[in-house]
């Protein structure tokens, strides 16, 4: 073999003998990162952005009006800025409330529906594929804002502390709590990692991500129905739509998240 031909031999054998060492320092987080990377320029949840923005503007309901004047925390139509800010206190209504929560009083008061039956419909059916439509609109005006739940009222403190107590509380037959995955850094299931969110993420990975969705199912969360999966999850029974127990976790997430930069609606595996 002559000298040159001889070198680029060597130095191919070289490159082989190392591959094994470059695979092995790119992590499963690293592959899902790379996988979610690649599907975010066409990430479905856009389609339910523009559905929700639609529902939003178009009058419905037995009132036979839109979504317009809906007071989300920020005064009657205001959107942006608004899912960064929520859960918080609603002096209307005398309760601490989510987005989700939110939307369904105006959808009573504004447009006539009934509250309770749309709380009492299973996910993706009916009106609640409307409410999960409006959040992924309504969260993705937010996009890239930091998260700023507010805590000055007494409720919002409460709520806080309510959360946190729910969810570090264990119980059912596998003696789980919410703690048990998102509790402490390094913990993850099916290679993927699991944020800690008793703590700052700094980066949107837990509750600022979410509405996401999900490519496993080929379906749109909102927050409340990937809460309502967690509470599967540990074995609980499911808390009813929109309960003071989802609320109050949301609350706990949300403080901790805060100035953490929104990524919702995001794109989940």
């Amino acid at each position: 073999m002559q000298a040159p031909l001889r070198s680029i031999a060597l130095a191919l054998l070289g490159t082989a003998a190392l591959a094994p060492a470059w695979a092995q320092t790119k992590s499963a987080a690293d592959g899902i990162a790379e996988y979610r990377k690649m599907l975010e320029d066409g990430n479905p949840a856009e389609l339910f952005e523009a559905k929700g923005e639609a529902l939003w503007k178009t009058a419905r309901g037995p009132k036979n009006a839109t979504l317009e004047r809906c007071d989300l925390g920020l005064g009657p139509g205001v959107v942006k800025g608004a899912w960064v800010q929520l859960p918080r206190w609603f002096a209307d209504t005398g309760r601490v409330q989510d987005l989700e929560s939110r939307l369904l009083t105006c959808m009573e008061t504004l447009q006539g529906f009934s509250a309770k039956e749309i709380a009492a419909t299973p996910f993706d059916k009916g009106e609640q594929s409307t409410v999960t439509a409006l959040a992924a609109w309504i969260s993705s005006e937010s996009r890239g804002m930091k998260m700023a739940l507010p805590q000055s009222h007494a409720q919002e403190r409460r709520f806080y502390e309510l959360g946190k107590r729910a969810f570090f509380f264990r119980a059912g037959p596998m003696d789980f709590a919410c703690a048990s995955c998102h509790g402490q850094d390094g913990k993850r299931i099916r290679l993927q990692d699991l944020p800690d969110l008793t703590k700052n993420p700094g980066n949107g990975i837990g509750f600022a991500a979410w509405p996401a969705y999900r490519v496993s199912s080929g379906e749109m969360w909102s927050m409340q129905r990937r809460l309502n999966d967690c509470f599967r999850q540990q074995r609980f029974p499911y808390p009813g739509f929109a309960s003071d127990v989802t609320i109050a976790l949301g609350v706990y997430m949300g403080v901790n998240a805060q100035g953490a930069e929104s990524i919702a609606p995001a794109i989940k595996r």
